[in-house]
């Protein structure tokens, strides 16, 4: 989507938010509106709702009510008011005076609009004519929001909802969004055991159980085997840091609403919420000559974010994050090919889950540059360098303006999941800020003092984030080599029970994952609850099956079943295993 259909898109669903906050106005007086912006796939409208209660039961009754007010609605007219001006329209709103108040002072115009009996205060963009444009749209949910995002303020009512210019696009979305419903992360987390949350423990912070920890680790494996493969070193640091440590990197300013501190015994120090600091000490912990470089540090660990509880969302947004993390020391004259090694990995992941990307690079706004660290010089070179790299490898790419870090332009990858839904992804940055700020150097081929740059690389990122993707891009249906039990064993009955032991220490000989179902239930109970964990391969051995040279093999989703030699059905599944990808038996 072009960034002017985006703005229209954008402007459609504010003008909606307008539109639900009418129509609610109208049916529940007293009741104020605070504030309704556009998001990503939609809009909301917080209202405090005083006495009155609503739920997703009442949307379709606020629905019906903004189609009847839409007929009479004509071009949104804008008046510059004064704040006096604005004290006196909006006197019985106090979240309106609030903003009306903050923007004075901020130096901000204060505006009103009016689409003909609804005046709001408001400078977003608006439809030209929302008779005509405000049609397809739906409500989608009711959820709580504090005033502001701050839990210290009042919770207000959050109604969320969704607009397009075409039915046919809203049709589409709902359909998704259905089919997303199905796929829920939390809920298949549950039914297939692979994580928790505790309150005792804390929101945020999950805990994974057996299952699940196999798949992290899993993922885990996979991606040092492909840095291993390019050169990378495994390092290990520790989970706290002193805050001058991320004084220095500029992290501190940056985040520092959202860091833990930690007190000590007569020291403070931070929960790090980044790793490219410690990682920095290492490189700077030996003098550095140019044949060392490139020098690559990688490391799966944990960092920390503050984050507000009600922003905390499953596996999406958590506390605790379990970052894949590589910093890569280097020479000028090496950005281009250790950007290229990074590439590569990145590519051979996302190809591994079935990933389809599409590339983003990222850089600064150009209308803020001084809120970025770092000299103009440096940033046109980093940026420069990513789009020669994107061009050596013939990769089609659009620039995201204001999404670089606050110390680098970066690549990232944008991949799209089975139902056609968008996560940020794997990223490359090229940073030449971090090593000025702490002061790195190595010594050049005639022993002079010379400043590296880095490469900064996350390929799955967040593996908690990257958890709830993977099981909603499979339906929690993985492929074998990522499930956490790749064949269920079901005896018949107790004398079955020591067959499906020996075939269990079989496979674990072949590091195949299986497990014997000896509960004292019927084969149908047995059978269902395999299928409801979704493991891949279902043997069942009775009488029939143990007299049988064969296996009988029934595949994950398959009605029939697939009689073939213990030896081949060995093979075939370290295969698949190794190969990383699922095929036909």
């Amino acid at each position: 989507m072009s960034n002017e259909s985006s703005k229209q898109l954008d402007n459609l669903r504010h003008s909606l938010a307008h539109l639900l906050a009418k129509a609610v106005l109208e049916l529940y007086p007293g009741v104020h509106n605070a504030i309704g912006p556009s998001i990503e796939n939609g809009f909301y409208q917080d209202f405090d709702m005083g006495e009155v209660k609503i739920t997703d039961t009442d949307l379709p009754k606020i629905e019906k009510k903004m189609r009847q007010i839409l007929p009479s609605w004509k071009k949104f007219s804008f008046e510059e008011v004064t704040l006096e001006q604005a004290e006196k329209l909006f006197g019985h709103n106090p979240y309106k005076l609030e903003l009306a108040r903050e923007f004075a002072k901020g130096g901000k115009k204060l505006k009103t609009n009016n689409p003909g009996n609804f005046l709001d205060l408001c400078k977003m963009g608006h439809v030209e004519e929302p008779a005509k444009e405000l049609k397809h749209f739906k409500l989608l949910s009711v959820a709580g929001a504090y005033w502001r995002g701050d839990e210290k303020n009042k919770m207000l009512t959050r109604i969320y909802g969704t607009g397009f210019f075409v039915r046919e696009e809203l049709e589409a979305y709902l359909k998704q969004r259905e089919e997303a419903a199905k796929r829920d992360h939390r809920k298949l987390g549950q039914q297939l055991d692979l994580f928790t949350f505790s309150e005792h423990v804390g929101a945020g912070l999950p805990l994974f159980t057996p299952r699940g920890t196999i798949i992290m680790h899993a993922v885990r494996d996979y991606l040092n085997e492909l840095k291993e493969a390019k050169g990378y070193q495994q390092v290990d640091i520790p989970h706290i840091g002193k805050q001058e440590l991320y004084k220095t990197s500029g992290h501190w300013d940056k985040f520092e609403d959202g860091i833990f501190e930690v007190k000590g015994q007569g020291e403070e120090f931070i929960l790090k919420p980044m790793n490219c600091p410690h990682h920095i000490q290492i490189y700077a912990s030996s003098p550095r000559s140019y044949r060392d470089l490139p020098i690559a540090y990688a490391e799966i660990t944990k960092q920390y974010r503050d984050e507000q509880r009600g922003e905390l969302q499953g596996l999406s947004r958590v506390r605790s994050i379990t970052i894949d993390d590589t910093h890569v020391f280097i020479r000028p004259d090496q950005i281009q090919e250790q950007a290229r090694a990074a590439y590569d990995i990145i590519t051979t992941f996302c190809k591994t889950f079935d990933l389809e990307y599409k590339i983003r690079l990222s850089v600064r706004d150009s209308k803020k540059k001084k809120s970025y660290l770092g000299s103009e010089a440096n940033w046109q070179k980093a940026e420069n360098e990513l789009a020669s790299l994107l061009k050596s490898v013939k990769e089609e790419y659009f620039i995201g303006e204001g999404e670089s870090a606050f110390y680098a332009p970066k690549i990232d990858f944008i991949v799209r999941d089975s139902i056609g839904r968008e996560w940020q992804l794997s990223t490359i940055q090229l940073d030449f800020v971090q090593p000025e700020r702490f002061d790195i150097e190595y010594a050049d081929d005639k022993g002079q003092k010379t400043r590296p740059a880095m490469i900064h690389i996350a390929v799955a990122g967040s593996l908690e984030r990257f958890l709830s993707i993977m099981i909603e891009h499979y339906a929690g249906a993985f492929p074998t080599w990522l499930s956490p039990e790749q064949v269920r064993l079901i005896p018949v009955g107790s004398v079955h029970v020591k067959q499906c032991q020996k075939l269990k220490e079989e496979f674990a000989n072949n590091d195949i994952r299986s497990a014997v179902d000896d509960a004292n239930e019927t084969v149908g109970n047995k059978i269902r609850k395999a299928v409801k964990l979704k493991v891949p391969y279902l043997l069942v051995i009775g009488d029939k099956e143990a007299k049988s040279t064969k296996l009988h093999i029934r595949r994950r989703g398959a009605d029939t079943v697939i009689a073939k030699s213990k030896s081949a059905f060995m093979k075939h599944l370290v295969e698949e295993i190794s190969r990383r990808k699922d095929q036909d038996l």
